[in-house]
C-alpha cells in the first residue's frame, strides 16, 4: 500500500530534490537533475524499485518532523523505549555534485538503528555493480555513479546495503550520498555537520530577504522556500512538480510527468516572486521565459525541460506499478506538441508585468512580442487544446480567447506608456474584436454563466481569472453569476474542480481530485468583490489541506482528506502567496497588471 502523498516531505538544492517519508525513507530522488532518471523510485512500486531508510530497529512510539525554521532541512525525532534519536536530512546547496546528506543524532538512551538502502537507476530498472573502496560504496549503471560514506560498517544481502548500528545521546553518525558521472573519479568526502550546517545558513540568508510581516508570514515564506527549491540554479527554469505520475485519482490513468517548465506559470510566479521581493529569482525566471518562447511563434513550445529542451517524448514504464496502482506510469509529457493559444498571452502578459514591477527592459523583448502578435492576429480564431491540455479534440475554449485578449491589451498599454512602436489602433480592433467574441460565444445565457468552450454549456474554472486579467469586473453580473454557477456545481465540500470531466471533452476517463490552484482562485475572486470574510474563510480551509510541513500537491480528495496529484505543486504555493497577498494587502493582480 503507498504511503498517503500528505506524507512525504521535500529536500533540495536547486539542482534536483527528493521526498522523504514520515518513517525516514527517501522514495523518490532524481539524479543528476529534476528530469534523470529516478535513483530511488519506491513511491511508484515497491522498496526493491529503489529507496533509502534510515530508522530505529525498535519500535517507535511517537514521531515528529520540522524543517529548521527558515530553511529546508528537514529534522525528524524518534521517540523508543531505549531513548530518543534525531535524523536531520538535507541535499546541499552549492555543490558541484548533486548530494544528499543524513546524519542520525542521538539525543538520549541508546538507540538501535538500521539503514536499508536499495539503489536502482532508469526508474527502478537497473541494479547498478556496487563496489568498495577506501570504505566507501561506490554503485554503477552506464553513465551513472553514486558513493555512499558513513563511519559505520554496511554490508550487502540480496542486492541491497544494509547498516546496523547504536546511537547514544550526544553522538552523531553521518551518512553521505553523492551523485557524478561514472567516467570520472568520485568527489571528496565532505564533513557532514558542517556542511549541513552551512546549507543551514545558506537558506537563512535566503530566507532573511523576505521583509513581509503580515498574515501569514510563516505559510507565505514556506511557500517561497518550496518554490526556490523546484528552481534550477543554472538556468532559472521552475519546474511545476519534482515527481512524475502521482495520480489525479488513485487506481486513475490521469498521471503526468510534471517535472518541466510550463510558460503559462510565468506570469502568477513572476507576479508572487516580485511581492515578495525576489527580484533576483524574478529576473532569472524571466531570462529562462525568453529563452525558451524564442523562435518561430507557430513551433512555441508551452512546456520546456529545465534547460529549455522542447522534445520530451512521452513515454510509459510498464515495470512501475504505480503509485496505488495507477497505471501507466509515465516520462516525458506529450502536451509539449500541443497547440495551447493561451500561453502566448500568458508570455506578453508576464514581460509588461515585469517591465511595470521595475525590472530592467531585455533587449530585444519587444521585438518577440511583436512576433507573437502579428501570429495571434489570425491564430486566435483557431481552436486549440487548452490550458488543462486536454487529449481530446480541439475546441474553441473561453480561456485560451480570453488570454488572447490580454496579449493584445498588453501591447497596447506597453506602447501608450514608453515609446515603443507598433500598429495600435488595429490592435486595438483585434482586441474589441476578441471580447466581443468571448461576450457572444463564451457566455451562455442558460447556464447563466461563462461557460468552457464555445460550443458547449460545461463549467471551467479557469474563468475565474477573467477579473483578475482585466477582462471584465469582478462585479460585473454576468462574472457575479459565473462564480455563484463554479461554487455551486463545479465544487465538492467547498473546494473547487478544474472542470466537468467528461470523456468527449479530454479523452479520459471522468474523475479526479479538487484542483487547489482553481481553488485559491476562487479565494482571490471574493477578495476582488469586497467579500472578505468569504475569502478568508475559504484561505482558512485551504491551508489546513497542507500536510504537517507546509506542503501542497496539485490536486485533493475531501472524502478521503488525501492530497493527489504530483507534489509538492509549484502552482498552488505560487497561488497561496498570491491570494496571502490578495487578502493581506488589499492589492490585487488588476491593479498591478493593467494601470
Amino acid at each position: 500500500m503507498s504511503r498517503p502523498i500528505q506524507d512525504y516531505a521535500l529536500i533540495g538544492n536547486m539542482q534536483t530534490a527528493a521526498l522523504v517519508s514520515r518513517d525516514g525513507s527517501i522514495d523518490w530522488l532524481c539524479l543528476p537533475a529534476f528530469d534523470s532518471g529516478a535513483c530511488f523510485a519506491a513511491l511508484l512500486g515497491t522498496p526493491q524499485n529503489g529507496h533509502w531508510k534510515i530508522a530505529p530497529a525498535v519500535e517507535v512510539l511517537r514521531a515528529t518532523r520540522a524543517y529548521r525554521p527558515g530553511t529546508l532541512v528537514l529534522e525528524m525525532e524518534f521517540e523508543t523505549h531505549a531513548g530518543c534519536v534525531k535524523l536531520v536530512d538535507c541535499m546541499l546547496v552549492g555543490d558541484q555534485h548533486p548530494r544528499v546528506v543524513r546524519i542520525v543524532q542521538g539525543l538520549q538512551g541508546r538507540v538501535d538503528m538500521r539503514m536499508e538502502l536499495i539503489l536502482r537507476f532508469d526508474y527502478g530498472s537497473i541494479v547498478p555493480w556496487v563496489q568498495t573502496a577506501h570504505a566507501r560504496l561506490r554503485a554503477t549503471a552506464g553513465p551513472d555513479s553514486v558513493c555512499i560514506s558513513t563511519p559505520v560498517p554496511m554490508r550487502g544481502i540480496d542486492f541491497t546495503t544494509i547498516a546496523e548500528f547504536t546511537v547514544a545521546a550526544g553522538e552523531s553518525v553521518p551518512f553521505e550520498l553523492v551523485y557524478f558521472p561514472s567516467h570520472r573519479s568520485a568527489p571528496p568526502k565532505l564533513d557532514a555537520v558542517q556542511a549541513c550546517d552551512e546549507t543551514t545558513s545558506w537558506w537563512r540568508r535566503w530566507s532573511s530577504r523576505f521583509s513581509y510581516d503580515g498574515p501569514w508570514r510563516a505559510e507565505i515564506e514556506r511557500s517561497l522556500i518550496t518554490l526556490k527549491a523546484l528552481t534550477f540554479a543554472e538556468t532559472g527554469g521552475l519546474v511545476a512538480a519534482p515527481t512524475s505520475s502521482l495520480p489525479e485519482r488513485a487506481g486513475g490513468v490521469r498521471n503526468w510527468d510534471y517535472r518541466y517548465c510550463w510558460l503559462r506559470d510565468a506570469a502568477f510566479t513572476l507576479y508572487a516572486l516580485l511581492r515578495a521581493g525576489y527580484h533576483d529569482e524574478a529576473k532569472a525566471w524571466r531570462q529562462w521565459l525568453l529563452r525558451a518562447a524564442a523562435g518561430r511563434p507557430q513551433e512555441l513550445s508551452i512546456l520546456c525541460g529545465v534547460r529549455g529542451e522542447r522534445r520530451l517524448p512521452e513515454l510509459e514504464l510498464p515495470w512501475l506499478g504505480g503509485y496505488t496502482d495507477s497505471r501507466p506510469v509515465r516520462t516525458g509529457n506529450a502536451a509539449c506538441e500541443q497547440f495551447q493559444l493561451d500561453v502566448y498571452g500568458e508570455v506578453i502578459d508576464t514581460l509588461h508585468l515585469a517591465q511595470e514591477s521595475g525590472l530592467e527592459a531585455q533587449a530585444d523583448t519587444w521585438g518577440l512580442q511583436r512576433v507573437f502578435l502579428d501570429f495571434l492576429e489570425s491564430a486566435w480564431r483557431n481552436a486549440d487544446n487548452g490550458i488543462w491540455e486536454v487529449r481530446g479534440p480541439r475546441r474553441h475554449f473561453t480561456y485560451s480567447k480570453v488570454m488572447a485578449w490580454v496579449a493584445f491589451d498588453r501591447a497596447i498599454k506597453a506602447i501608450e506608456g514608453s515609446s515603443l512602436q507598433g500598429p495600435v489602433e488595429h490592435w486595438r480592433h483585434v482586441r474589441d474584436a476578441i471580447r466581443d467574441e468571448v461576450f457572444r460565444y463564451g457566455y451562455h445565457e442558460r447556464r447563466g454563466a461563462f461557460v468552457q468552450s464555445f460550443d458547449a454549456d460545461l463549467l471551467d474554472a479557469s474563468v475565474l481569472i477573467m477579473p483578475r486579467v482585466g477582462f471584465l469586473p469582478a462585479r460585473d453580473p454576468r462574472m457575479r453569476s459565473t462564480a455563484e454557477a463554479i461554487a455551486r456545481d463545479l465544487c465538492v465540500d467547498g473546494f473547487v474542480l478544474r472542470y466537468q470531466t467528461a470523456p468527449h471533452v479530454d479523452g479520459l476517463p471522468p474523475g479526479e481530485g479538487v484542483f487547489l490552484p482553481c481553488s485559491f482562485w476562487l479565494c482571490d475572486y471574493y477578495a476582488l468583490t469586497g467579500e472578505h470574510d468569504r475569502a478568508q474563510h475559504l484561505f482558512e480551509r485551504l491551508l489546513a489541506v497542507r500536510n504537517d510541513v507546509g506542503l501542497l500537491s496539485e490536486e485533493y480528495d475531501p472524502a478521503s482528506r488525501r492530497l493527489l496529484g504530483n507534489f509538492p505543486q509549484a502552482m498552488s504555493h505560487v497561488a497561496l502567496i498570491n491570494s496571502a497577498m490578495n487578502l493581506s494587502t488589499g492589492e490585487h493582480p488588476p491593479t498591478a497588471r493593467r494601470d
